[in-house]
């Protein structure tokens, strides 16, 4: 145990989702002592972050170690020993190196650019076992062109303010530390929830060390034991986030959050999702976003369920910044639901929408379900006209679902059901993928019903609004 270092790689024993023992390589972050125990912190090598947990000697193969290389080190002109210096052609090597490594890491959805396929495609089957159905020159629409569109705290029960981060909502990777690498949080209580956290969130570290973390559920303040708690319940007067009720159909109910108006409710709601949100860092200042918080109500009152962040100005076309399902609530259609309203307030501002990139991979596999489900639910609907095949454009399906054109496309290549017949490019739709479409379909019961939705775009370009 002695020759277990930070950086040492070996095989460590963990329990799959299908409950059998396998030996993963996983790499050594940090090393700690626990009544004169060692216990280690790992990282499982190409397994996500949220699967890092501190385990035991016992758990770890000590014959397959490997040990972490030292950089090699050379004597300067002083003859004292320091780091050789690179020449021009090392120092260009180096940063061919860089860029190389981090195009290999940036998660990249394959995207044909839409010069490259013409606009008009189509089109439904009716019937046959899989059949290719031509165009025409389309129908002409005119495109819709236009853009769309996370740290304080009071310190009244004597916990300190968290730590003011700055920086863009999609992390750069390269700022990464032994730090934030690893999970801070052991244990978060949310209302009748405990959460284990996922990712490392900078709380004040005063908090990290606690077994558990109370948060109010309605205004989300923590506070460090649960007599805190109860004493916190006594003076909020909250029972749903503050800001508008937008959306309101059974127990579902969106809230619209200013984060000018609202600052510290935006802020603590940002420190609970960077604990289950690895792509993204937080911001400071709030100002420039809206919070739309999914809640479910009982004789409580409205309990958070999930959120998305929404930048008031966007000029590459994000409708969404961040989007959570807290884990309680996740594998039950949630996600869609947030996704489809996202996309619901785009269609009543009359401006198409993409998330923000890069999506985590849970993110990823939400969208792509999504956009399958929409575009496969348009071309499902489509009739023929005089007995001619029926057609739409890209164009056409990117302004009925407000989902942006590069979208559209990424997902047509996904599900390949881009074709090329007799000189034009076409959509066919196999028995398959309708089916499984179908059965999809049964399964998804929440839905966003616009009739509900009571909502009132603002023009956030005039700054007096802000």
């Amino acid at each position: 145990m002695m020759e277990v270092i930070e950086g040492c790689r070996l095989p460590v024993l963990r329990r799959n989702q299908e409950n059998e023992d396998e030996w993963p390589l996983a790499e050594i972050l940090s090393v700690k002592d626990i009544n004169g125990r060692k216990v280690f912190y790992v990282h499982y090598i190409d397994f996500n972050k949220r699967l890092d947990e501190w385990v035991t000697p016992e758990r770890l193969d000590l014959k397959k170690i490997q040990f972490p290389k030292k950089e090699a080190k050379t004597p300067t002109k002083n003859g004292l020993p320091g780091s050789r210096p690179n020449s021009p052609e090392r120092e260009l090597k180096r940063k061919l190196e860089a860029v190389s490594l981090a195009t290999q890491c940036s998660p990249v959805t394959p995207v044909t650019a839409a010069s490259e396929i013409p606009t008009p495609v189509y089109a439904q089957q009716n019937g046959s076992a899989r059949r290719p159905v031509s165009v025409g020159a389309g129908r002409k629409r005119k495109a819709n062109c236009l853009g769309t569109d996370e740290d304080s705290q009071d310190s009244s029960d004597g916990i300190p303010s968290a730590p003011r981060m700055t920086g863009s909502l999609v992390s750069d990777r390269s700022h990464d530390d032994i730090v934030t690498r690893m999970k801070n949080i052991e244990c978060i209580e949310l209302g009748r929830h405990r959460l284990k956290p996922w990712y490392f969130s900078p709380y004040p570290q005063e908090l990290t060390s606690l077994p558990v973390l109370y948060l109010c559920e309605f205004c989300l303040k923590y506070l460090k034991s649960l007599k805190c708690l109860q004493r916190h319940l006594t003076k909020c007067n909250l029972r749903h986030p503050p800001g508008n009720e937008i959306y309101r159909k059974g127990t579902i109910s969106f809230f619209e959050i200013d984060g000018r108006k609202n600052k510290n409710y935006s802020q603590n709601l940002c420190l609970l999702a960077k604990c289950f949100l690895d792509h993204k860092t937080l911001y400071y200042d709030t100002d420039p976003f809206l919070f739309y918080v999914m809640t479910e109500y009982d004789c409580k009152g409205f309990h958070i369920v999930g959120y998305f962040s929404k930048e008031k100005e966007s000029t590459e076309d994000y409708n969404v910044a961040c989007i959570l399902t807290l884990p309680p609530y996740q594998r039950r259609g949630y996600g869609k639901l947030l996704i489809e309203f996202s996309y619901e307030l785009s269609k009543v501002e009359g401006k198409t929408g993409t998330p923000e990139k890069p999506l985590s991979d849970l993110g990823l596999l939400s969208y792509r379900s999504y956009w399958s489900q929409t575009i496969l639910e348009i071309l499902m609907e489509l009739k023929s006209e005089n007995g001619e095949r029926p057609q739409i454009t890209i164009n056409e399906i990117s302004e009925l679902t407000s989902i942006k054109k590069e979208d559209v496309i990424s997902t047509l290549q996904y599900l390949n059901l881009i074709n090329y017949y007799k000189g034009q490019y076409i959509l066919t739709l196999s028995e398959d993928i309708v089916e499984g479409h179908e059965k999809a379909m049964m399964k998804r019961h929440l839905r966003i019903d616009s009739k509900c939705l009571h909502f009132t775009p603002k023009d956030w370009s005039k700054r007096g609004k802000w």
